[in-house]
């Protein structure tokens, strides 16, 4: 008697806890993640801001630390595409002896996740040419692929040319 009792309880606390544990998992899956908090669009298009302040400062290892390790950068005025960061720092050296000044012209921006986005638009460039002082501006089209890494923005793919009726 002593041991039909205590099989019927172990068995209704083993079927409990299941239906306790499918329960909580049931919920947990349906969910989704507590904390998932995604940028807004304006947050996203002002990565473009540090980006460009980076520009200002005339040191290429500085914007080129805006890039995750392995992004791939494909430039405006090179037809070198960069896939490494030292390739970025070569193209960031000569790029910013022409002294750039971005602004942007229209922005998209598609936050696709909490750590993924994607700005792309139209931007402007007024660039000096080191030997005579004289300032042009070069409008192109630009699309940047943001990804959070260790907590930081990072530009995983950077895409700029030239508009082609321009």
């Amino acid at each position: 008697m002593i041991r039909r009792s205590l099989t019927k309880r172990a068995a209704v606390v083993t079927a409990t806890a299941v239906v306790a544990l499918g329960t909580v998992g049931t919920v947990a899956a349906t969910a989704g993640p507590i904390h998932e908090v995604r940028p807004t669009k304006a947050q996203i298009a002002g990565l473009f801001d540090t980006w460009n302040k980076a520009l200002q400062t005339g040191d290429s290892k500085k914007v080129a630390s805006l890039y995750a390790k392995d992004a791939v950068l494909l430039p405006t005025v090179s037809n070198k595409i960069r896939t490494n960061h030292a390739e970025i720092v070569d193209y960031f050296n000569k790029f910013l002896q022409s002294k750039p000044v971005g602004k942007k012209v229209r922005t998209i921006v598609d936050v696709l996740d909490k750590d993924s986005a994607i700005d792309t638009g139209i931007y402007e460039f007024t660039l000096t040419d080191k030997a005579t002082g004289k300032k042009r501006v070069v409008e192109a089209r630009y699309t940047y692929v943001y990804e959070k890494i260790h907590g930081k923005w990072k530009i995983v793919n950077h895409h700029s040319s030239a508009m082609p009726e321009g």
